[in-house]
């Protein structure tokens, strides 16, 4: 309700307000709070008051914790409309029932509550719940509440808080972002409990863009939550009817403080309380790949574990096998038998989180065997599962093609999927005649198989020993091409104990020629998601780059995974050498070679050491040529590794001289500490490498992160400086992270003043022993860190 026309009305009142002299949980209409004025709730758990946030000098009235020691804003009142200066400025409530921020001096309403009905007495007052509520003074039943904060939340969730619709009013409680960490005015990213089809939770970045979808309401929790097994600290409940669509928490415990924030980089975090660690992120949501919406198109299925993540369900095929072997997955997959309506079957797939669920139809009274017979009826009908999985009742029917779906084994739910009637398991006739048609002609099919086994390889390899002498290739590429034969001796048959390592082409393989020098041979997977392209973008690159800092393809790889003692061989001025040397073969790349090179894909495995541990930047399989005065680009084929690509570029597909800042700033954290990235965990804690470097760099204790196995033989001054520099080129925002010339700078100057580091990307807490989920029906686990490629999240 927008009162601002009663002005004249306000300033009359003001005159005999006084202000709030002692701690007090409510204020009248002749009370008011002003900047340096608190409201307190009466147990002490929430304070209300004026704060700025960040670095901002703007003042809002806000909500927080009382007796923490980290000050977190939970709810602003204010939010679109920041105060400058705060003379004369105040909250108090009005006789009609009314919540107002006045600026006294202008007559002014700078923001205000809204109400359908009045009351003789009103008072604001401070629940312990977080809950700002307008009520009449002599009644504090919550449904005659005039009007509440809770209905009106910011970026955050606290127990409590009905999240939803009411059909009635029409009133939406969401979550909204803030805009930035020094502006709390809404921002791009939304968490919202969908009513659309059947009800579902839902992060969007705009309007209508889904980032995460959780999946639908089963009776028990929402079915892609993370946290299936139950919270011991909460509970939830769900009513849904003609009149309101809503969920809310039930804390079982006051000493437990919890809260759920979404944050402008798209991420929604629960948060607990602990004492001498501060708020702690136990559950991230989006987690992995996964749950990046639609990423494996409709019928695909996503499965962390596997390499490729993407993948048809059994039964069904790739809609477009060419975009699915440039690993764009986005085209999903079809039936590999079409349907006739007539006759069709279902088959049921087991432990997946349902598929997005607005174009659904759902009746909570039917059994599943009504269901199934609800949606054979209907050729339309793509597949159905049970409703409610506590009490066993209820149907959910699709419509259209099923998208999202992941593996989410042992937590996942059942879903049966309409199909050709010959693809049924049941026709035990049918198969007899298969096996019987199979026996009769295997002979003649695995013949047909060898000889086009033979005749497909020798096609490839006369394609690619063109493909790499034609044209500009041809004259950009001056290595030569050996003979199989020659390649064959120098690994000893490619001898699983040359092997170096694997990668996005397949494995790589350490050899000596007869005048005894050493190659790298990479080969070229038949599994392999990259192929011809790529090969031929690395000879290229590879062949017009020279540096003492780049590879030739000589030297050997030491991984972390081989063997630990090799560490032992890595002391720290050898760290420090390979720190120093990939830095100025990157500021090489983008800077001083004959093109602006970005590598994006730089990590430990793609780093080789020579006999005298020199390094040499490899694989140039990824890399992205720039000219002119360009410096960024965008890409809806995201390739890298996860560990390593910067933010901007894994979520949004930007990629710049930054990207490999970030990379080079995580790979540093790696040699400092001997500890790898991703699968990094810490007793104390379960955040990242990054984070468990910043939080160090923040309480003055970086020493703390160096390699145990390098004992006190180090330089301190070099470790400080480069876990510093490397946390610099990690911040979360590309403008802040330094250029390589920058960097090489400020490695081998000690004399030049490091700026402050800013929160590093991806800095989060993940839960290190979550099952990601393990069924199947494709590619197999592997355990190799890979180059990875995935389209970009619609």
């Amino acid at each position: 309700m927008d009162i601002s026309s009663k002005g004249f009305i306000f300033f009359l009142q003001v005159l005999i307000l006084s202000s709030v002299s002692a701690v007090t949980n409510t204020i009248n209409s002749t009370q008011r709070i002003s900047d340096g004025e608190t409201l307190v709730s009466s147990g002490g758990t929430f304070e209300l008051g004026f704060f700025s946030p960040g670095n901002s000098t703007n003042r809002y009235i806000g909500m927080w914790h009382r007796n923490l020691a980290s000050r977190i804003i939970i709810w602003v009142a204010n939010r679109e409309v920041p105060i400058r200066n705060t003379t004369n400025v105040f909250l108090t409530v009005t006789e009609p029932g009314i919540l107002v921020l006045i600026n006294e001096t202008d007559n002014i309403t700078i923001w205000s509550s809204n109400t359908s009905r009045t009351v003789q007495n009103p008072i604001a007052q401070s629940l312990d719940s977080g809950n700002l509520v307008v009520r009449d003074m002599n009644d504090d039943r919550p449904e005659n509440f005039l009007w509440q904060s809770f209905d009106y939340p910011t970026d955050t969730y606290l127990p409590g808080m009905r999240m939803g619709w009411n059909f009635v009013t029409g009133l939406e409680v969401y979550l909204r972002s803030w805009r930035s960490n020094d502006d709390p005015a809404p921002g791009d990213i939304s968490y919202h409990l969908d009513p659309t089809g059947y009800p579902q939770l839902l992060l969007n970045r705009g309007d209508d863009d889904v980032v995460y979808r959780i999946g639908p309401w089963n009776g028990v929790r929402f079915s892609g939550s993370p946290n299936a097994i139950e919270d011991p600290t909460y509970n939830l409940s769900f009513v849904m009817n003609e009149n309101e669509l809503q969920y809310w928490e039930n804390s079982l415990s006051s000493s437990v403080f919890s809260r759920i924030t979404v944050n402008q980089s798209g991420v929604a975090h629960r948060w607990t309380w602990v004492d001498r660690r501060g708020w702690v992120a136990y559950i991230n949501m989006p987690v992995d790949l996964c749950d990046t919406y639609a990423s494996c198109g409709p019928y695909g299925i996503c499965n962390v574990g596997n390499s490729p993540p993407c993948g048809c369900l059994d039964r069904f095929v790739p809609r477009v096998l060419n975009d699915w072997l440039r690993t764009d997955w986005t085209s999903g997959c079809i039936r590999r038998t079409n349907l006739s309506c007539g006759g069709d079957v279902f088959r049921r797939y087991s432990g997946i989180k349902l598929p997005d669920v607005r174009f659904s139809w759902h009746n909570v009274s039917m059994t599943i065997q009504e269901c199934r017979a609800e949606c054979l009826r209907n050729c339309s009908c793509t597949a159905y599962t049970q409703l409610d999985i506590s009490r066993r009742s209820g149907c959910l029917i699709w419509y259209t093609d099923l998208i999202d779906i992941r593996s989410f084994s042992p937590n996942g739910q059942d879903i049966y999927i309409r199909l050709a009637s010959s693809e049924s398991d049941s026709e035990g006739k049918n198969r007899t005649v298969l096996i019987a048609s199979l026996a009769s002609v295997i002979g003649v099919v695995l013949i047909g198989l060898v000889l086009f086994l033979c005749i497909w390889k020798r096609k490839n390899y006369t394609k690619i020993r063109g493909g790499l002498q034609d044209g500009s290739h041809k004259k950009d590429s001056e290595l030569p091409l050996f003979d199989l034969s020659t390649i064959l001796k120098a690994t000893n048959n490619f001898s699983f104990n040359n092997k170096l390592g694997e990668g996005g082409f397949g494995p790589v393989y350490k050899g000596i020629l007869e005048g005894g020098q050493e190659i790298a041979v990479k080969r070229l997977s038949k599994n392999s998601m990259q192929g011809l392209d790529e090969l031929k973008n690395e000879v290229v690159f590879i062949a017009k780059l020279q540096h003492r800092n780049l590879v030739r393809l000589l030297g050997c790889c030491i991984q972390e995974e081989e063997n630990k003692t090799k560490s032992m061989l890595l002391d720290w001025e050898k760290r420090f050498n390979i720190i120093n040397g990939v830095a100025r073969g990157l500021l090489y790349l983008h800077q001083d070679s004959r093109l602006r090179i970005i590598h994006r894909d730089l990590k430990a495995s793609n780093v080789l050491l020579d006999s005298e541990m020199n390094p040499k930047i490899s694989d140039f399989g990824m890399a992205r040529s720039f000219v002119g005065n360009e410096t960024q680009a965008k890409t809806h084929r995201v390739v890298g590794t996860y560990g390593y690509m910067s933010p901007e570029y894994a979520v949004d597909g930007l990629f710049s001289v930054k990207s490999d800042v970030f990379s080079f700033g995580v790979l540093v954290l790696e040699i400092v500490s001997g500890k790898r990235n991703r699968g990094f965990s810490h007793i104390d804690h379960n955040l990242n490498l990054l984070g468990h470097a910043w939080t160090l760099y923040k309480e003055d204790r970086p020493l703390d992160l160096v390699d145990a196995s390098l004992g006190n033989s180090f330089y301190f001054s070099e470790v400080v400086r480069s876990v510093h520099v490397a946390l610099l080129c990690v911040q979360q925002n590309p403008k802040d992270r330094p250029s390589m010339s920058s960097v090489v700078m400020m490695l081998g100057n000690e004399d030049v003043l490091l700026p402050q580091s800013k929160q590093p990307g991806f800095f989060n807490e993940r839960d290190v022993l979550a099952d990601h989920g393990s069924t199947s029906t494709n590619a197999p686990t592997s355990t190799n860190e890979m180059s990875i490629t995935m389209p970009e999240g619609r």
